[in-house]
């Protein structure tokens, strides 16, 4: 490749073996993340990432330069040019025969080849290979030395056993997260209908914002725009994906009456839908899933534990609450315990006052609420836990919560992550006798309602979230979440993640603790990513990547 530049080593400023500086033309252009080959002892080559690009002269100082213009005139051309040079900081990533001592004064320095840009960030030898994106290199130079290439992690340390979980950070625009996301799971889903021997993984995603993930398994239109279409295929045709969107999928909607729709799916999609049985309303039944009404105080303080006391009484069937079969039932049961003097032979430790907090909470969440009413299966409604206990290898499960109120959202999450969790170890069986998938994917957005450094510490969803980071990697529960700001997670959460995303995000959120450790030059670029850009940070890649992802192939809403 062509030859660019020669290193400096100076008495202020010497190599080392972690980096180096060296000048180059003015007029080439290169960017932070572009790999460059220095020659180096022995006949061996060292990469190095560039990190700082930089400008100097022969000024002494700001005053000089004002000076030699003509004491700050504008218009005025210096009579004598300054002396001026580009210089480039780079971070050493590896050397072709493992000498790390540092690159001599001097050395020539080279744009790298696709190949070597490949062995310098470790890309060549990834055993179990999952694309992630792709790179673009020297952008702004000729057509001959821009490098595209396909950017693979190794799928152990995404899914595990190596390694799991994803997150997702920044505020880069309209679904960018959300895509992101589902470009990977398409990858996973890929790699697994191609690869017979491949890991058993299902998905189970949640649709949390309007329209969104209504549609994973039709296709795009691109608004018409055939070249776009076209241009959008190649790049999955040249990342090895295929161009269809997902296949397997399942439609989750809450329950809605012709007085109140629960969802911003429109009539005739999921008539369709349903038609084709691809989807099923959820409730949920008093009987099966009244073990589950703690998450409905999953917002709620509860450093006393009487809300939990209360449920426990409830759950054991203490008081009469056994002889109870339905919602309706439920809440005249709680109303009698509201009633003054109202106590029961192993209950009366918890006061009438405890008990009226309680109704009152369950009130707002059930009453007026047809999702807590029975299942009719005749007109394809169905729970949750039940339809979980079908999930089969490629899979895709959408969930739709978008409508729902913040407490319901959580509910629901709560509720999915829990019966999921359950059938993994083992506690529930599949419904059709064979064994669930090794692996389940759960995709959530905006998972700072769920796992923030603000939810109470006793929250019964933020005890799940922290076991399926803790150890869903063993037991095959992995978790892809989405944010806008990373310092707001629960760094239990963000501390058992392997991979890391961030997209563009702002100078308040970059100077917060979960950043320091990124250099200074690619935190600032994160300022200005756009949309399709990630940074992507994985144990297995030598340095940061700043990777590319191509439009959805699903369907998309205006």
């Amino acid at each position: 490749m062509s030859l660019i530049g020669r290193v400096i080593a100076t008495e202020k400023v010497p190599t080392t073996i972690d980096d180096f500086c060296f000048w180059t033309n003015k007029d080439l252009i290169l960017n932070p993340f572009d790999v460059v080959k220095v020659g180096h002892i022995k006949g061996s080559s060292t990469f190095a990432v560039v990190e700082e690009i930089s400008h100097i002269t022969d000024s002494a100082s700001f005053l000089s330069n004002f000076i030699s213009n003509d004491f700050g005139d504008v218009e005025a051309e210096e009579s004598t040019l300054r002396i001026g040079m580009n210089y480039v900081k780079a971070k050493v990533v590896g050397n072709t025969h493992n000498i790390f001592i540092p690159v001599q004064s001097n050395a020539k320095v080279f744009l790298a080849s696709k190949d070597e840009v490949i062995a310098a960030l470790g890309l060549d030898n990834i055993k179990n290979p999952l694309v992630c994106g792709y790179l673009e290199m020297y952008e702004g130079n000729s057509d001959k030395e821009k490098i595209t290439l396909p950017v693979h992690v190794d799928s152990k340390f995404l899914i595990g056993p190596e390694g799991a979980h994803l997150n997702i950070s920044g505020i880069s625009g309209l679904a960018a997260k959300t895509s992101y996301a589902m470009f990977l799971l398409k990858a996973i889903q890929d790699k697994c209908i191609e690869d017979v021997d491949s890991e058993d993984v299902a998905f189970v995603v949640f649709n949390v914002k309007g329209r969104d993930l209504l549609a994973l398994d039709e296709s795009n239109d691109f608004d018409g725009d055939s070249s776009e279409e076209e241009r959008t295929k190649e790049f999955y045709k040249m990342l090895g994906l295929s161009t269809n969107p997902f296949r397997q999928v399942t439609y989750l909607y809450p329950y809605s009456t012709d007085k109140r729709s629960n969802t911003y799916a429109d009539k005739d999609l999921l008539f369709k839908q349903k038609k084709l049985n691809k989807a099923f309303e959820y409730k949920f039944e008093y009987d099966t899933d009244k073990d589950n009404i703690d998450l409905m105080f999953s917002n709620i303080d509860d450093s006393n534990q009487t809300m939990e006391s209360i449920i426990n009484y409830i759950i054991d069937n203490q008081g009469g609450f056994g002889a109870v079969h339905d919602w309706t039932d439920f809440i005249e049961k709680l109303e009698d315990r509201c009633e003054a003097g109202a106590s029961g032979e192993k209950g009366k430790e918890i006061s009438v006052l405890s008990w009226r907090k309680f109704t009152r909470m369950i009130k707002k969440s059930i009453n007026n609420n047809y999702l807590f009413s029975n299942v009719d299966t005749s007109k394809q409604q169905i729970r949750i836990a039940q339809k979980i206990q079908d999930i089969q290898k490629n899979d895709v499960f959408v969930i739709d919560v978008a409508k729902l109120d913040s407490d319901m959202q959580a509910f629901v999450f709560g509720y999915a992550v829990r019966e999921l969790y359950n059938l993994q170890l083992g506690e529930k069986d599949t419904s059709n006798g064979r064994k669930p998938p090794s692996r389940i994917i759960i995709f959530i957005d905006e998972l700072n309602k769920f796992a923030s450094t603000e939810t109470p510490k006793d929250s019964p969803i933020l005890r799940q979230i922290l076991d399926i980071a803790e150890r869903g990697r063993s037991l095959g529960i992995i978790l892809f979440g989405a944010e806008q700001f990373k310092s707001a997670i629960h760094n239990r959460v963000t501390g058992n993640c392997s991979t890391f995303a961030y997209g563009r995000t702002n100078a308040i959120e970059l100077s917060k603790g979960d950043y320091k450790y990124i250099p200074s030059v690619y935190k600032n670029m994160m300022t200005r990513l756009k949309q399709g850009e990630y940074i992507i940070q994985n144990p297995i890649f030598r340095s940061l990547l700043n990777v590319r992802f191509p439009k959805p192939l699903y369907k998309q809403f205006k």
